[in-house]
This record gives structure tokens, C-alpha cells and sequence, in this order.
């Protein structure tokens, strides 16, 4: 696919609002990614869908994480047009992960994808992710898994991908990184940060060398179902932003 071009708030109760709002959350999503050290330099990408039009905004490629501002993201039709005019161009892949989903998701308006060492590492289980501890509790059955098949360039590969993700709130994609979707970008950021951990604590476990406890099925759905909630991740949201807002306050230019 050819570059594509660039263009050029919290939210309290984590709403569809305005594009000027969801830039300013977007550009602290690509800081808090980086600040956690869930990054891969330039590469992997997380987008917001628009409300009311067809298009989202996505990170210009070439910029690291820790340098994305609200000005300086993409906003993407669909059919992967540039909408505004811009110097910039963006990672096909992302491209291709993100514009599979959003027309298979209606209830989505967040994407994410990572290559965080934890979740690449039980990525390339064949257990995958374990039933191990509270915060990896809420994942319990509700992980899909996609088969590794190279770089997401192939449009081919999206009705696999959408095949695979399903209704599911994560995904673990085999032998490459992660996928989070949410209904806006507090919930999908939740998801990353906390799958992340849990792999992070199942790595350390199985690093032990001892029997792991096995924990009830009854008990795991119990835990997985006292975690959901539609405002998953707002309260932690509202905290993040103000610590960038404290620390980094350029990601709103």
C-alpha cells in the first residue's frame, strides 16, 4: 500500500466526543505505551474510531511513541484514503489490523496493538495465557488467538483476523504481540496494560520451576465476571492523563 498522508481531555465519563478530545486522548495512550515500556520504537499502533464518520485516527509513521502529539496523528478513511492533507506516512500493517476490525465491530471504538515482551513471550506458548493470578483473572476464556502468518501486510488476512477476535475483548496474536480492542480508548488501554502484567507474573511462575496452583474453573469465571464493567479502565484513565499532564504536557499540542 502506498504511505498515506498526515493530518494538520480526558473524558470524564469515557463518551464518544469530539476529534479535538479523542487527538489529545490518543496522543497520551502513544506516551503511556512508551512511558510503561510496552513500546517497539517506531512500530505497532493504536487507533480511535470517529464518531459519526467512517474514519480514525492513527499514528504517522516514523515517530516514536514518547514524540506523538495530538496534531501530529492520522485521520484514515476505511479504504485507507488520507481525509486531510499531510507529510507523513503510516505503517500499512496498521492500516490493515485496524480497518479489518472496526467495520466487524460496531461496539468498538478503540484498537490496539502492541509487541510488549511479556505478551510476545506467552504468545509463543502453546499454553498460552494461564489462569495464574487476579489481574490475568479477568482474561479467563476470553482471549481469542490467531495463528502467526507474517507481517500484517495482506488484506487477505483480515477476515481471519475478524474470524479469530470475534466478540472477544483480546487477542493473543501467536509468535507476534497483542490485540485490544474496547468500546473507547480507557478500556482497550486497560486491557493492554493488564495483559501485559499477567503475562509478566505467568513468565516469572513458570521461570520458578514449581507446580503451579490450579485455580477452580468455577472460580476463575467467578473473578472474570467480579472485573467487568462498562466503564473498565475510567477511574485509571483520568489518573494517567493527569500524570502526563503533570510530567509531559506536550502530548495535547
Amino acid at each position: 500500500m502506498p504511505p498515506v498522508e498526515l493530518a494538520s481531555s480526558n473524558l470524564p465519563q469515557l463518551a464518544q466526543s469530539d476529534e479535538a478530545a479523542l487527538r489529545r486522548d490518543l496522543a497520551a495512550a502513544y506516551r503511556l505505551i512508551a512511558r510503561f515500556k510496552m513500546a517497539d520504537l517506531i512500530e505497532t499502533h493504536i487507533s480511535v474510531k470517529l464518531p459519526a464518520a467512517q474514519h480514525f485516527l492513527i499514528n504517522p509513521y516514523g515517530l516514536l511513541f514518547e514524540e506523538i502529539t495530538a496534531s501530529s496523528l492520522v485521520k484514515l478513511n476505511l479504504q485507507g484514503e488520507i481525509v486531510e492533507p499531510t507529510a507523513s506516512p503510516i505503517n500499512p500493517a496498521g492500516f490493515v489490523i485496524h480497518s479489518a476490525i472496526y467495520p466487524a465491530r460496531p461496539d468498538v471504538g478503540c484498537v490496539l496493538h502492541t509487541h510488549s515482551p511479556y505478551v510476545m513471550a506467552v504468545s509463543a506458548l502453546e499454553c498460552g495465557l494461564l489462569p495464574l493470578c487476579q489481574i490475568g483473572l479477568q482474561f479467563y476464556n476470553r482471549v481469542a488467538y490467531h495463528d502467526y502468518e507474517g507481517v500484517s501486510l495482506d488484506l487477505d488476512e483480515q477476515e481471519r483476523l475478524v474470524e479469530h477476535l470475534a466478540d472477544k475483548p483480546i487477542m493473543l496474536m501467536r509468535n507476534h504481540g497483542l490485540l485490544s480492542v474496547g468500546r473507547n480508548l480507557a478500556a482497550a488501554f486497560h486491557r493492554a496494560y493488564y495483559m501485559e502484567k499477567a503475562c509478566e507474573v505467568q513468565i516469572r511462575a513458570q521461570s520458578a520451576h514449581s507446580k503451579l496452583i490450579e485455580l477452580a474453573p468455577e472460580v476463575c469465571e467467578k473473578s472474570a465476571r467480579q472485573q467487568e464493567d462498562e466503564n473498565l479502565g475510567a477511574l485509571q484513565w483520568q489518573a494517567l492523563t493527569r500524570l502526563l499532564d503533570r510530567t509531559e504536557p506536550g502530548y495535547q499540542d
